[in-house]
């Protein structure tokens, strides 16, 4: 064997170690579907996993965490009553509503649905009550996203209807533990169902959770946010417990129904996994006798 070729042969043998190790250690990661994730430990900010983290994109309807945010920033009255308008209605996707208009409910009722239901009627009636109207709201949330450190985002609406709302995976990890701080972002995102009372009959209309974890109980769940428009595809932003430890949970560009909940449970369950074998690890490491 010449020596070029016992060159060659070493380096081809170089390689393949590395890509096997390379290999065994992607093998120990969740197979996660969404285009865009990003897991963090909520007290330390240490990441768990990523995946295109700083790639911007649509948000669709995770846009409504920085509209809650904002109106509640603001101090306005939550029981004073607004009514829903044919300004609220969707021209950019042609959503429905179950908020005929008309129909008055208080910023309270309407920060429930839009949070809860994420009822893009009831997202723009709360930035219109905003005062000096809707497009101040915009520039609010835009100062807002800047004052947390959002410098890859960019908000249009306050529904998420417009493709131009546009963040990333790492700037909704800060969108997501500042909505935290709100306690009652907390428990309008995370209420299963709810109902508002409208009409002078007082005719009650029942909403539901877009998130199935949510809605089934099993998750201990803090804050919860579903999105989609065909530019966004499905998204999800959680903090949730794992491991007794808080995280945040952010997919995005989720394809089909059920992927953005399947890929939070194969999360939740490569970390659960993961610690039951740094567990055993740790146990052997402490178990050796010294030489």
């Amino acid at each position: 064997m010449n020596k070029i070729t016992r060159n060659f042969l070493l380096i081809f043998l170089l390689s393949l170690t590395a890509f096997s190790f390379s290999y065994a250690k992607d093998q120990r990661l969740p197979e996660v579907r969404s285009s865009m994730a990003m897991v963090v430990n909520q007290n330390t900010d240490k990441v768990i996993y990523q995946k295109k983290a700083y790639t911007q994109t649509s948000i669709a309807s995770l846009t409504k965490l920085m509209t809650a945010m904002v109106i509640l920033d603001s101090g306005l009255d939550l029981n004073e009553k607004v009514a829903i308008s044919k300004h609220d209605i969707d021209r950019l996707k042609w959503t429905g509503s179950r908020l005929t208009i008309g129909t008055k409910l208080t910023r309270l009722e309407l920060l429930s649905v839009a949070l809860m239901a994420s009822d893009n009627r009831a997202a723009s009636a709360l930035s219109r009550s905003y005062p000096a109207g809707k497009k101040a709201f915009i520039r609010a949330m835009n100062i807002k996203a800047l004052q947390l450190g959002m410098h890859n985002s960019k908000f249009a609406d306050p529904t998420g209807l417009d493709k131009r709302n546009i963040s990333t995976a790492r700037d909704l990890v800060r969108m997501t533990r500042a909505a935290y701080q709100y306690p009652l972002i907390r428990d309008l995102s995370t209420n299963p169902n709810g109902n508002v009372k409208v009409g002078k009959k007082r005719q009650s209309i029942g909403f539901s959770n877009t998130n199935s974890l949510v809605r089934k109980g099993q998750w201990d769940i803090g804050l919860s946010k579903t999105g989609f428009i065909r530019e966004a595809g499905r998204c999800l932003v959680m903090q949730t417990v794992i491991n007794n430890e808080p995280v945040i949970i952010v997919l995005l560009d989720s394809f089909g129904k059920y992927t953005r909940v399947a890929d939070a449970k194969r999360i939740k369950t490569w970390m659960e996994k993961e610690a039951k074998i740094n567990k055993v690890t740790n146990l052997k490491n402490s178990t050796k006798q010294p030489s």
